[in-house]
């Protein structure tokens, strides 16, 4: 019997040039500052964002994220989009 992998985990890094159905992205920064460190090299998150197939999971702070004239840009159209869900309203949902 042949077993299909089904999950992957890894780094930006390690998915370049590979594809998949459904990729999730977590965003860790999370800091009063707004510092977002490596998440400001945006060739890496165009490497993350454009291997999704069908669905693209990003996680994060908005707060710190939104200090970043990229992350501002990208919440604006996830919001446009319908995207956009804050934590509280997830935890609603459960």
């Amino acid at each position: 019997m042949l077993l299909q992998r089904r999950l992957s985990v890894g780094t930006v890094d390690s998915f370049q040039g590979q594809e998949r159905d459904i990729i999730a992205i977590t965003l860790t920064r999370s800091n009063p500052q707004g510092e977002i460190g490596f998440l400001s090299d945006i060739r890496r998150m165009n490497v993350g964002m454009t291997r999704a197939r069908r669905k693209l999971l990003l996680v994060g702070d908005s707060s710190t994220l939104c200090r970043h004239p990229f992350f501002v840009e990208l919440l604006a159209y996830v919001k446009g989009v319908g995207g956009y869900r804050t934590a509280h309203e997830v935890g609603k949902q459960a």
